[in-house]
């Protein structure tokens, strides 16, 4: 783990720690997000703390193609009782992910500074959301980096305020990728519901081979 700032580049995955920690610093600038995602690094980090720069080795990634849709949500799926959009709610995904309580966690890691440098991200067409709505209310949905040049999406969180809601807005983001011919979706670390649905965890370097 190296400590930068501003004006230094982040340093060799090589520095990386074992949770997968490779650099502390520097800001949440466009220029940076955007040279970040490029290499596979991404920020994580709670309030009060300076910007954390995360390289995990193994890292969660789903082919879109690979996508697990279970009997049961495809009867959901053509139950048509969700509607599902693309970038109208973008912002108030994002507040959704940062305020939905989780199992185990205390806070948030969504902080202001995020929500303002991601906004920013999404008006230059780069950060996306896709929203699952329920009788007109938002009940579901994530947001997360299109890397379009290299056909990979980098999925940053989700939230769900009824059941199903975050497989639909995952199902729905996957089948439009494979038919776009996206090589991954991002999902960085593992959970068990990523692994439900299809996940799988590769290595750091196999990873950044689809960057290239």
């Amino acid at each position: 783990m190296v400590y930068i700032n501003e004006h230094q580049p982040f340093p060799d995955y090589s520095y990386a720690d074992d949770d997968g920690l490779l650099a502390v610093g520097a800001d949440l600038s466009v220029n940076r997000l955007l040279d970040a995602y490029s290499k596979g690094i991404f920020p994580w980090y709670n309030d009060g703390q300076p910007v954390l720069w995360w390289s995990p080795d193994p890292r969660m990634v789903l082919k879109p193609q690979q996508i697990y849709i279970s009997k049961s949500m495809r009867k959901v799926l053509r139950s048509n009782l969700f509607e599902v959009t693309y970038n109208t709610a973008f912002i108030d995904v994002m507040l959704n992910c940062k305020r939905i309580k989780r199992e185990g966690q205390v806070g948030t890691w969504i902080t202001n500074e995020m929500l303002e440098a991601y906004q920013k991200l999404h008006l230059l067409g780069v950060a996306e959301s896709i929203e699952v709505w329920q009788n007109g209310q938002l009940v579901g949905g994530l947001y997360g980096l299109n890397l379009k040049d290299k056909r990979v999406f980098c999925g940053e969180s989700m939230f769900a305020k009824v059941s199903n809601a975050s497989k639909i807005a995952l199902i729905s983001l996957a089948q439009k990728l494979e038919l776009l011919n996206y090589k991954l979706i991002d999902c960085q670390v593992y959970t068990e519901h990523l692994d439900s649905m299809g996940a799988l965890e590769i290595s750091r370097a196999e990873f950044l081979s689809y960057l290239q």
